[in-house]
């Protein structure tokens, strides 16, 4: 008997796919906190436009969690970190489909070129690519930060 996920679109939309056609992909992501500022990588979506998500992305083969953290928030932000307490551990079923164009469209490459400082007080008026409430998230990561 096969086994069915529902998976998640980037438009909120769920999709219910074979688990044999599944590519797992463990990441992980950042949330870091400074001076009333949270770092954010600007993201873009042709069909959704603007957006913002955490740092971080794949762990690789044979890397650990915190090799693979350090690594991400090195890449997209230039920043040498440690990783701090865990937020949050989530699953997430993600689809996005396979098109023959290149993935990242010239536009959406001059968008999503470097992290940015934003502030928190202007978090809930932003676009967040990602299934979880990155708002809440922020204001945990700030509790914890202020203790």
């Amino acid at each position: 008997m096969k086994k069915i996920v529902v998976c998640r679109a980037l438009d909120g939309t769920t999709q219910e796919v074979d688990a044999g056609d599944l590519v797992f992909r463990p990441s992980v992501y950042g949330v870091a906190v400074r001076d009333g500022k949270v770092l954010l990588i600007p993201q873009w979506e042709a069909q959704f436009g603007p957006g913002y998500d955490f740092p971080g992305g794949g762990v690789g083969l044979g890397e650990t969690i915190d090799e693979a953290f350090r690594r991400e928030m090195k890449e997209e932000t230039g920043l040498d970190v440690e990783r701090g307490e865990v937020l949050l551990c989530e699953s997430d079923f993600f689809i996005h489909p396979l098109t023959k164009k290149p993935y990242h469209t010239e536009s959406e490459k001059q968008y999503a070129k470097k992290a940015e400082w934003v502030d928190i007080a202007k978090i809930r008026d932003l676009k967040f690519y990602n299934p979880i409430d990155s708002v809440a998230l922020i204001e945990k990561a700030l509790r914890m930060h202020n203790k």
